[in-house]
């Protein structure tokens, strides 16, 4: 099957991209059952139920693994559902105006039967604004409790499969489940979207190939993506096997979202090691360059809704329980820790250090608790078990050790219980701890905080006037996303028993007033980053990153999950062959400047010296007596001339054009004065250091120049060495007539004025006083370096240099990326092609043939990436 990205490519060919700039109608959407979109005429749609509608309305479509409902079925197999109030997707939409419609994406906790299911999707979009996607029970078991719970979660909590009986190995068949999975839930949200409007805020680890399967459908769809799990460093993910699809998945979404700066940082080095990308920040935004597009990306920690909370603890329930809770541990310091049951909570871990405090501490018994309330595990396993096991066999160890008829240190309540009767507990208690290994945010401290800040019930209750200061303690595993936002919290490593045991200690001889002004501190913070204000900052960012959709060129390229875009600014476009074919056959004078490194050679490979291949082309073009050919290149010109001595009507320009030869038969000549060597002597043993404490990296030495190679070294060492060594240099050559550039993997020192822009400007302006002013001139380049030459030969056609000649100017740039250049090509074998496509005889240049009212074009698959 052709995709379309395929058409795209042909309509590439012909120089005329799709221009996205103009606005097109949206494809009108009404969901008439699960999986069937029918289209009707926009204009006449009224119906309540349609999403798809068009309408001045902003939309947000939210998708995640489950929608924020609760699902119950009752004796009779009859379904009904409410809103799920506590859920973060149902709290994020108070951040969004009254006018915004928000519509849900996702599934069920229930399995509903095939029969029902038109009947429960109407009702769901009639009442609750929600499309359900409906995996089946085998999809679901495999999709979610299968890839997501065995593969991704114990991965990006940093727990590898080292041994058979600890983990579970990569198994492909569960990934093609999350991939199936995936691809029902984008056919679900084409249901909802209007391309032109809506926005799309994916969440989490579940939905990470979303981005690819909606950006392939609709290429300007703006969408968001939150991950709120922690994202591990390189070198743990790096073991997935299927890193590559899942990051080039992530990277078609627009924003990309994480709760923490580490888990940025090690999302961008994966970036960076795995797919080579660069990164930067602009003005406070990073912004990964991937094809054209700009990704950015968000670093910014749910908040807790605090109305909702605070809703609660005035339920007269509420207020009960945390009498109730406070007079039955009346004289105790009670100590809270509320958990998921899983083996990343370090539940067990928290016991130990309770333990090694009562045994240190002989005062603290009979009057320390721990209340330790656990939810119900999400996934079922081994692992699950074993820390179930673990967890009531430490507290039972403890109780029996510690406890008496009277006292139980530990009170483990696992068992389902109401959200108020949580809330009291967070209300009564005097510190929470939260003990986590791995954890991506974890709201237990702020609710705790919220909680803390009670009311004038409870207040009243207690005795307290109405400008009491409230207080409350808390500690806090290191290795949690909310971490660094609680500067006043004790901060642990939950793998140090010890570690744990003191900061319970020092909780317990607080005074008042510490406590008190910790508390002031994280309310202060609780309550002005709540998830009102997370929602709202994440979708401004979104807007912004979407704000150039309209004027960008875009194409699609890749099948599968290797699917991109690649966004061009308007100027910008793939170099058509038939148009450069044409226009060269037109040319009576031709200039034609090549780089070397990276544009007839690949940039990577190990043998540097030019194929036979690229000898016979470059030969044939210059054989052509219209032709004028130079490689333009930052090489020495004894490695050049060596390389290209078969090319006996060559022109070599090295080392930027400091030394310039016309031909094999010509000279080396030289504008510039012999060059002053002191500063190699200062330059050199700077650069000796660096190559020394940088492996893979090395020296070359030229005659005019010195150039540090980092190519072989780590990529993000390499880079950063790179950066020092360049001011470094730059400082101690302050005084002398040199500059220091950084290339494509070099760092070079070269005399000042020496350029291949200077050179090019040189060596046309030569043609133009011989009388051989070029009607045609192609210039072709992939490093920074080249982009001298294209601003040179651009500056040309807009003064009298060229007049009245006004040559066809072709300045290509060899990868897409930011240039100057007007044109590009994916790489050196396509520059290659091209070169070879215009020294064939003149039946085989042009290979356009007419079937069936078509234009086709052999070889345009050679441009499918």
């Amino acid at each position: 099957m052709v995709s379309k990205s395929y058409s795209n490519l042909l309509d590439l060919t012909s120089g005329d991209g799709f221009d996205f700039r103009q606005p097109f109608k949206s494809l009108p959407r009404v969901v008439t059952s699960p999986g069937i979109i029918s289209d009707t005429d926009w204009d006449t749609i009224s119906d309540g139920d349609s999403v798809g509608s068009a309408s001045s309305t902003e939309r947000k479509i939210i998708v995640a693994n489950f929608l924020p409902l609760n699902c119950t079925r009752d004796e009779t197999g009859v379904l009904s559902f409410s809103l799920d109030h506590d859920a973060l997707l149902m709290q994020l939409k108070d951040s969004f105006s009254n006018e915004t419609d928000v519509v849900y994406v996702g599934s069920l906790k229930v399995q509903v039967d095939p029969g029902e299911q038109d009947q429960v999707a109407q009702k769901l979009l009639r009442e609750y604004r929600c499309i359900p996607t409906f995996l089946p029970s085998d999809l679901q078991q495999q999709f979610y409790h299968g890839f997501c719970k065995q593969q991704l979660w114990p991965l990006f909590h940093y727990m590898l499969p080292i041994c058979l009986d600890k983990g579970e190995l990569f198994d492909r068949s569960l990934f093609q489940a999350y991939v199936r999975a995936n691809k029902l839930f984008a056919d679900k949200v084409m249901e909802a979207i209007n391309a032109d409007d809506d926005f799309v805020w994916v969440h989490d680890y579940h939905l990470m190939l979303l981005p690819t399967f909606l950006r392939k459908r609709l290429h300007r769809i703006k969408i968001g993506f939150f991950l709120h799990s922690p994202f591990p460093s390189s070198e743990i993910y790096r073991t997935l096997p299927v890193r590559d699809e899942i990051l080039k998945s992530l990277l078609n979404a627009d924003l990309i979202g994480f709760q923490t700066f580490d888990y940025a940082r090690h999302f961008l080095s994966c970036c960076s090691r795995l797919l080579g990308l660069h990164y930067e920040s602009k003005r406070g935004y990073i912004g990964i360059e991937y094809f054209g597009r700009t990704v950015s990306l968000k670093i910014l920690s749910v908040g807790v809704h605090i109305g909702r909370l605070e809703s609660v603890l005035k339920l007269p329930a509420t207020v009960s329980k945390v009498q109730e809770i406070e007079q039955r541990y009346k004289g105790k310091i009670l100590m809270l820790g509320v958990d998921d049951m899983d083996i990343f909570k370090g539940i067990s871990l928290k016991f130990l250090g309770l333990e090694l405090l009562l045994d240190r501490n002989p005062k603290l018994r009979e009057k320390v608790v721990l209340v330790q309330i656990i939810n119900p595990a999400r996934s079922t396993g081994k692992d699950v078990q074993e820390a179930i096991t673990e967890a009531v066999s430490v507290a039972e160890r403890i109780n029996t050790n510690y406890g008496s008829s009277s006292y139980k240190p530990v009170v483990l309540i696992d068992h389902h219980i109401p959200f108020y009767e949580k809330i009291a507990f967070y209300a009564a208690s005097d510190c929470c701890i939260v003990n986590a290994v791995r954890d991506g945010m974890n709201l237990v401290p702020y609710e705790y905080t919220v909680c803390r800040q009670g009311n004038e019930e409870i207040d009243k209750l207690r005795g307290l006037g109405k400008d009491t200061h409230h207080t409350s303690t808390l500690i806090v595993s290191e290795f949690v996303g909310c971490s660094p936002s609680l500067s006043g919290a004790f901060r642990v490593n939950p793998w140090s028993v010890d570690d744990v045991a003191d900061a319970l200690c020092r909780a317990t001889d607080l005074t008042e007033s510490e406590k008190r002004l910790r508390h002031e501190k994280h309310y202060r913070y609780v309550s002005t980053h709540d998830v009102a204000y997370w929602a709202r900052s994440f979708a401004q960012d979104l807007e912004r990153a979407c704000k150039d959709h309209y004027s960008r060129r875009c194409w699609a390229i890749g099948f599968g999950l290797n699917f991109r875009v690649i966004a061009l600014s308007p100027g910008f476009r793939k170099l058509s062959s038939e148009h450069f074919v044409s226009s060269y056959n037109k040319a009576s004078r031709r200039a034609i400047f090549l780089d070397y490194d990276g544009t007839l050679v690949p940039q990577s490979s190990i043998n540097k010296a030019p194929s036979e291949e690229v000898i016979s082309v470059l030969n044939t073009l210059c054989n052509d007596p219209k032709n004028i050919v130079f490689i333009v290149s930052g090489r020495g010109r004894d490695s050049l001339d060596e390389w290209f001595s078969p090319c006996e009507k060559l022109g070599l320009a090295a080392e930027h054009g400091y030394f310039i030869r016309w031909s094999k038969e010509a000279a080396w000549e030289s504008s510039y004065s012999r060059p002053q060597q002191e500063w190699k002597h200062i330059a050199e043993p700077v650069m000796q250091v660096y190559t020394e404490t940088t492996d893979g990296s090395s020296i070359e030495s030229k005659e005019s120049a010195l150039v540090w190679h980092y190519l072989d070294a780590d990529h993000d060492f390499g880079s950063f060495q790179a950066k020092e060594l360049q001011g470094h240099l730059e400082r101690v050559l302050s005084n002398e007539p040199v500059v220091v550039k950084c290339g494509h993997y070099i760092v070079e020192v070269k005399p000042q004025g020496v350029s291949k822009g200077l050179a090019v400007n040189k060596l046309i302006h030569t043609l133009v006083k011989n009388g051989k002013a070029p009607d045609f001139l192609m210039c072709v380049g992939n490093d920074r370096s080249d982009e001298d030459m294209f601003e040179s030969i651009n500056g040309m056609t807009s003064n009298a240099v060229l007049s009245p000649t006004m040559p066809e100017l072709f300045a290509c740039s060899v990868g897409q990326k930011p240039s100057k250049a007007k044109y590009y090509v994916d790489d050196t074998s396509e520059v290659i092609r091209l070169l070879k496509n215009v020294t064939r005889i003149p039946s085989q240049r042009q290979d356009v043939s007419a079937s069936h009212g078509r234009v086709t074009f052999r070889g345009v698959l050679d441009y499918v990436d």
